[in-house]
């Protein structure tokens, strides 16, 4: 990584926290609220894309519940989420554009979330995504869009330097 060169800093855009309920009705609900207490932003539902007859859904069904942080309160929800798997992850949660995700196997293991009987026992995942400054003004604005170079993205590689860096994540052997 380039040193003092502000444009080629890592920083995390955004974290979402995913509840993929399967079905609505009170498992929809019992999820939207464990995300609201986690946290502390309302959930938004995500519905079903395609028809599935195994699954018994419909296109257009309420099947989950997200909840996306970005800021400064996006980094200090990572750094609970890391504590609940105990700040290791696997190598392979990173995919090629440097973002990452893992699963919080049931919500007592985050700090400062207590069990709730009404809820039961509930995880969640966690997604993480990383960036560079700049990579709205080339990827997302309206006029004269273009495509961020391989040498401004973050790659895999770097991702897993900067989240043992800045999170002391170890990564277990797999």
């Amino acid at each position: 990584m380039a040193e003092g060169n502000p444009m080629r800093e890592i920083r995390v855009e955004k974290v979402t926290l995913n509840i993929g309920a399967g079905e609505s009705g009170q498992k929809l609900e019992n999820a939207r609220t464990l995300l609201g207490r986690v946290s502390g932003k309302k959930p938004l539902t995500t519905l079903a894309r395609i028809r599935s007859p195994t699954w018994k859904i419909r296109k257009g069904d309420q099947i989950g519940a997200k909840v996306t942080i970005r800021g400064a309160a996006a980094e200090e929800l990572l750094k609970r989420a890391l504590e609940s798997v105990d700040k290791k992850l696997k190598a392979r949660s990173f995919d090629r554009e440097g973002n990452f995700a893992f699963g919080v196997k049931e919500y007592i293991d985050f700090p400062g979330v207590k069990y709730d009987p009404k809820i039961g026992i509930m995880g969640f995942d966690v997604c993480v995504t990383l960036k560079r400054r700049g990579g709205r003004v080339v990827k997302r604005r309206r006029a004269a869009a273009a495509k961020i170079s391989k040498t401004h993205r973050v790659s895999a590689d770097e991702a897993r330097a900067f989240v043992a860096e800045r999170f002391g994540v170890e990564f277990a052997a797999e």
